[in-house]
């Protein structure tokens, strides 16, 4: 399976967090590498510089859809 990486961005309430206004979400795009994903990133990222409530940020779509091969252990539940 690929790495998949999702870039998105938005404005957010408070430029310490990631409290994002969803109807601004600017959906950049999905990378099958970090690399391609960071370059994305950061080429967003440096074109709204000078406004503090954007942000733009780099998921790891790939430890979401297998959380275990990457080293991210669940809590396991008592059924």
């Amino acid at each position: 399976m690929s790495k998949l990486h999702l870039v998105f961005g938005g404005r957010v309430k408070d430029p310490r967090g990631l409290d994002f206004d969803l109807k601004t979400i600017d959906l950049v795009g999905i990378y099958d590498s970090f690399a391609a994903a960071e370059e994305a990133w950061r080429g967003k990222a440096q074109a709204s510089v000078d406004d503090a409530e954007m942000r733009y940020v780099v998921v790891h779509l790939h430890r979401l859809l297998e959380p275990e091969s990457e080293g991210i252990s669940r809590p396991k539940t008592n059924a």
